[in-house]
């Protein structure tokens, strides 16, 4: 029997996320929903297909073999949408006076990005601006395949002959760890002290950026120890509560993970981080875009250097 039913990608999201994380509180909060709306959801979706996905009990959560089957499928399901809305939304920039501004993680500092918003809507009244949130497996937040215009990113960047920025905040490097760490009771630690650490990393994808969060600049050649992978802030904080590693966080970042049981310290021997708005050399603006967007990017760099006061 052929199977015929109308599944909304929400329903596919939901599906992912539970499937990922296994465990329904954890997903919730990746989604930003309530964990009663992402149960219902999930039964929804069970009710349609007519089958179990997850089987729930004292132990926890796992998938059903019709939930196994499913996932690939979903997955991809998911990616091919992904694809097609950026397509769209490249078109309808390349028609319209649109801006999209990439970015990895929130930038926060003292309402910095309402601020640049606003000069440069005061200069460009016409112009719309986007928002598009990249993970960290993108270290050009979406430079690199053109997805963004500009993007504010952490230096150094790979290939970074590629483009051009201007910086936005340089801040301190801290360490991150967890509040029973032996070092958390420290005022003030040595990087030297933290070479046998095991240290959570970025994706490998992210290249030259993945080395300066692990201090390599710093290492004095010594190769560091990686006790864990991370892809986003909520990854990076479930890591150092479960003691698979320390890492460093830029101090305006501090807040993304500086949650229950985990406590951060000051870092001598370090150099600072670099966060920059950053766009691409070749013509400030994407392929085949025009003097109107290179404008546009013109327009965003400049408010972004007035908010900062960096040129």
């Amino acid at each position: 029997m052929v199977m015929t039913t109308d599944v909304h990608g929400r329903e596919l999201r939901y599906f992912v996320a539970v499937a990922e994380e296994l465990h329904f509180t954890r997903a919730a909060e990746r989604l930003y929903v309530s964990q009663p709306a992402l149960s219902k959801q999930i039964r929804a979706l069970e009710g349609q297909l007519g089958v179990k996905l997850f089987r729930r009990d004292s132990q926890g959560v796992e998938l059903t073999a019709a939930g196994d089957a499913l996932l690939p499928h979903a997955r991809r399901v998911l990616q091919t949408w992904e694809e097609a809305a950026a397509a769209v939304d490249r078109a309808r920039a390349a028609e319209h006076s649109t801006l999209v501004v990439g970015m990895s993680t929130s930038l926060g500092r003292g309402g910095l990005l309402p601020a640049i918003r606003s000069r440069f809507t005061a200069a460009r009244p016409e112009a719309t601006l986007r928002l598009r949130q990249i993970t960290w497996d993108d270290p050009t937040a979406g430079l690199a395949d053109g997805d963004t215009d500009v993007a504010f990113v952490w230096l150094p960047l790979p290939d970074q002959h590629r483009y051009a920025w201007t910086v936005v905040v340089e801040e301190p490097r801290l360490i991150a760890l967890p509040e029973d760490h032996p070092l958390a009771g420290r005022a003030e630690i040595d990087f030297a002290e933290l070479a046998d650490e095991p240290f959570l990393a970025l994706p490998r994808s992210a290249g030259p950026l993945r080395d300066f969060w692990l201090g390599t600049d710093c290492r004095g050649g010594r190769p560091p120890r990686i006790g864990a992978e991370v892809a986003s802030a909520e990854e990076t904080y479930e890591a150092l509560v479960a003691g698979l590693g320390v890492v460093l966080v830029a101090r305006g970042n501090l807040p993304l993970i500086s949650l229950g049981g985990v406590t951060a310290r000051p870092v001598t021997g370090l150099t600072p981080s670099r966060c920059a708005l950053a766009w691409r050399r070749e013509e400030g603006g994407g392929e085949g875009r025009g003097e109107g967007r290179r404008e546009l990017i013109r327009a965003y760099a400049e408010a972004c250097r007035q908010v900062t006061g960096r040129s």
